[in-house]
């Protein structure tokens, strides 16, 4: 019998850092992968590569060939406050460019707190709808600014 070749894929966010191309994601959305790609918004497709992973804090940076692109500003997580209003972009479950909002429920939540303990990283709690396929998509407020990536 002819060896059969698995291919596997998976789907999550990110978002753009850049207007050179550079993206942020969780490390779990592109572990072990083989290849990336990139798909905005606008439809156009990108060809991405991991310049760098940590899976201890679970971000990745992607670089696409592109310029211009529009860009999401990083806030300071660290300014939050439980009430206040989050809204969480992504893909879940495949369905491109949905958006949920919510509140912050808590923020400083420990690693072991919510079942990860390999990590050593804060967590923000939020009841905004987080689905497979939104990881590494961004944790927006309503002022235009970025508190960090979904992490779940």
């Amino acid at each position: 019998m002819p060896e059969q070749r698995r291919v596997q894929q998976g789907t999550g966010s990110g978002f753009i850092l850049s207007q050179e191309g550079h993206l942020l994601t969780n490390a779990h959305v592109v572990a072990e992968a083989d290849q990336v790609t990139v798909i905005l918004k606008d439809g156009r497709r990108f060809a991405g590569k991991v310049l760098g992973s940590d899976p201890v804090t679970d971000v990745a940076v992607i670089k696409i060939e592109a310029t211009g692109l529009p860009t999401v500003k990083l806030g300071n997580s660290e300014k939050l406050v439980p009430g206040q209003w989050a809204i969480a972009i992504g893909n879940p479950l495949g369905l491109d460019n949905t958006v949920t909002q919510g509140i912050i429920s808590a923020t400083g939540r420990s690693s072991s707190d919510v079942g990860v303990p390999d990590k050593r990283v804060q967590f923000i709690q939020t009841d905004a709808a987080i689905n497979p396929g939104n990881s590494g998509g961004p944790l927006l407020n309503d002022r235009r600014g970025n508190w960090g990536q979904d992490c779940h």
